[in-house]
């Protein structure tokens, strides 16, 4: 009589999934800082759990403080229409918006990822930083690189849950993981490449963020903030913060300040930035089109504050 063959344990169970979802990377805990083996942190206790193929990765005390801001930041992006049930709406991104509702944001972004990819990327280990519902790490996936994404939210619209719909054109999904940018759950110098996925500025402490990715690339690796909004002047980007509170207020009826993040680069805490982690910046000015070179003349001509403009900026880790 043939026998049954055993089930497979649930501690087996979960460790063939935590290992396809870790993808052979090694952690360090984003709590105490101390080296871990697999999920468990031998020094605080801290545990990093994985469901649905995502590592979350945000001790309880992060998550508490950062409750607020990641639901005001789903409830508005969900009022603003963004995601979509469509599978084909995500395998289009970045260079098709199918939805309609954010063209002109997804043209650019566009750029800003070719001219990544032909002029600055270096080396395939790729970590996407606010990577989203995780576009850029599926166009870096079907280049042949290997990516991590990083977000705070995991939803399925719009967060890392979204990923799902890579699986079409993926062999293997990209490992996914909620954490915090300043406290990333990442041994040093697993990555080539680190890039602040139009996120950097959503930093509440600058200077640990680049820290933090600075550690995770290599010595020789590169960190590069992209479409993060830069203005001549720091007035203007203070008008610009106040502007969207008073927006927020009143689409919304929340002011979306639930945390103090950066907002806006000057050249000023550029330079700062610099000087406080002993690197240089590379500036580099994709072309995003005749509209957006000519966005400085027209808010002149009709007297209004300077718009934001957008460029690309590198880091190299020399040790």
């Amino acid at each position: 009589m043939p026998q049954t063959p055993p089930a497979m344990d649930t501690c087996s169970a979960r460790h063939g999934a935590d290992t396809e979802a870790l993808a052979g990377l090694h952690l360090r805990c984003p709590r105490c800082r101390a080296s871990i083996d697999r999920l468990d942190c031998p020094a605080c206790g801290f545990v990093i759990a994985v469901e649905n193929g995502i590592v979350h990765a945000l001790p309880p005390e992060s998550a508490a403080r950062l409750a607020r801001f990641i639901a005001e930041y789903e409830r508005i992006r969900m009022a603003e229409g963004r995601g979509s049930d469509s599978e084909a709406f995500y395998l289009a991104l970045p260079y098709r918006d199918t939805g309609g509702t954010d063209r002109g944001q997804w043209r650019m972004r566009a750029r800003s990822y070719d001219y990544i990819v032909r002029h600055l990327l270096d080396g395939r280990r790729v970590l996407d930083l606010g990577a989203g519902n995780g576009w850029m790490s599926y166009r870096l996936a079907l280049a042949g690189c290997r990516p991590v994404a990083v977000d705070l939210l995991t939803h399925d619209r719009d967060g890392l849950g979204a990923a799902r719909h890579y699986r079409a054109r993926l062999p293997s999904l990209f490992p996914r993981f909620q954490a915090e940018m300043g406290r990333l759950p990442f041994a040093d110098g697993q990555f080539d490449t680190a890039v602040f996925n139009a996120s950097f500025h959503y930093a509440e402490d600058g200077d640990a963020c680049l820290r933090e990715a600075l550690r995770c690339v290599k010595t020789g690796g590169t960190v590069i903030i992209a479409d993060t909004p830069w203005y001549a002047r720091d007035e203007s980007g203070r008008q610009m913060l106040a502007e969207r509170r008073e927006m927020f207020l009143r689409r919304h009826g929340i002011a979306a300040d639930a945390i103090a993040s950066l907002g806006y680069l000057t050249d000023e805490r550029l330079r700062r930035l610099a000087d406080a982690l002993s690197i240089r910046w590379e500036v580099h000015r994709p072309w995003y089109g005749p509209r957006w070179a000519l966005r400085p003349l027209v808010a002149k001509l009709r007297g209004r504050r300077e718009p934001s403009r957008f460029r690309l900026y590198l880091a190299r880790k020399f040790a």
